[in-house]
């Protein structure tokens, strides 16, 4: 399963505890280089008497040479956070220990969870066609409210394998980390955005894009049948954040993401949105309520990842020079996002805080 990414904060109270020891034959060669990796996944690093110790939001983990091997002690603010902790720390020493492989048996909180705390099984509810090419599902859980939030825009389907007779969902292992009865047949994860849902009903909506050479998403869309049940990992981030003036640039792949953040902007918002599309045919409405110019753009039989719309509506875009705290999000096809970024860092001048530009898709990568 991927990663959770931890982000860095002050730590109040710690009320959940596990620990493990490692035998690591240079433990030095391995814990060093696992904590300087995790500075990049928000963490703060540092030494005290011998020890290591790495915090990041809600979480803390140190990390002890002994006489019996590296004892390390993880530390969370809730069951959530140990769970997330302690995979990030357990996922990073085996990789950094490759290709030996140390045993990790955690002992404390934690022990009782039989599945990841980020994944919950959607029973699915309704099936409609938005648009030629974009499929509209809805489904059923019991806890979508952790989807409710505009910093919690993302979530990943479980694919199953094609050869399975019934889906197969991840335990957690003794080591922490997600373990499948079937590895070898795994479902893929596919990122998709949670469109709209209604946390009283327990109900959300994913829109999926449907296309000839279906991926396991577009197959998993186009043989969804009402009552079946799917599998979820999340929430992910990459969302709205407060700002006067907007630019919004994606495809068909970003437009779930793009029409729930239009749709969440205040009436104050104002900025421009460009949606890349195959025709008229599958244009949306939104319902807005900010001061936003949507702009369609049109393939006209040009094949998707293919064209420089994208690119130049963001070049011919000119940002507001009136004091106005701007902010610009793409989604696009990764050589597209490649473009769009270089411009928003180079020629726009934008700090990390103000853009945030994502690949989506990979022209000529059928598994992305």
């Amino acid at each position: 399963m991927k990663r959770p990414k931890l982000e860095r904060k002050a730590l109040i109270m710690m009320t959940f505890s596990a620990q493990t020891r490692v035998a690591l034959s240079d433990p030095e060669a391995i814990i060093a280089p696992v904590c300087e990796h995790m500075l990049e996944h928000g963490g703060v690093a540092r030494i005290e008497d011998g020890v290591r110790i790495l915090e990041f939001s809600g979480a803390r983990a140190r990390f002890s040479l002994t006489n019996d091997g590296t004892l390390v002690d993880v530390e969370a603010d809730s069951l959530e956070s140990l769970y997330f902790v302690r995979v990030a720390v357990a996922s990073h020493i085996l990789e950094f220990a490759e290709p030996a492989a140390p045993t990790i048996v955690w002992n404390g909180d934690g022990d009782e969870l039989a599945r990841p705390p980020n994944f919950q099984i959607l029973r699915i509810t309704g099936i409609r066609d938005l648009t030629p090419h974009m499929r509209r599902i809805s489904f059923h859980g019991d806890n979508v409210a952790r989807f409710a939030g505009m910093n919690a825009l993302h979530l990943n389907v479980l694919c199953q394998h094609p050869d399975l007779a019934a889906p197969q969902w991840p335990t957690v292992g003794s080591n922490g980390l997600a373990q499948w009865e079937d590895p070898a047949r795994r479902p893929s994860f596919r990122k998709y955005t949670v469109r709209s849902l209604d946390v009283a009903a327990g109900s959300l909506d994913i829109d999926f894009v449907l296309h000839a050479d279906a991926g396991p998403g577009s197959a998993l869309a186009e043989t969804a049948q009402i009552g079946a049940e799917i599998g979820v990992v999340g929430p992910g981030g990459g969302g709205l954040v407060d700002a006067d003036w907007y630019l919004f640039v994606g495809d068909e792949t970003a437009l779930p993401a793009i029409a729930r953040m239009l749709e969440r902007l205040p009436p104050q918002a104002r900025g421009k949105a460009f949606i890349e599309v195959a025709g008229k045919n599958e244009v949306q409405q939104f319902k807005l309520q900010a001061d936003i110019e949507v702009t369609w753009l049109y393939r006209d039989g040009a094949n998707p990842g293919t064209t420089s719309l994208l690119i130049d509506a963001v070049r011919s875009s000119v940002l507001p020079d009136d004091g106005s705290s701007v902010y610009v999000w793409a989604g696009c096809e990764f050589a597209t996002f490649r473009q769009i970024r270089s411009h928003c860092r180079g020629e726009l001048g934008l700090q990390k805080e103000q853009h945030l530009v994502v690949s989506y898709w990979n022209r000529g990568n059928s598994s992305e």
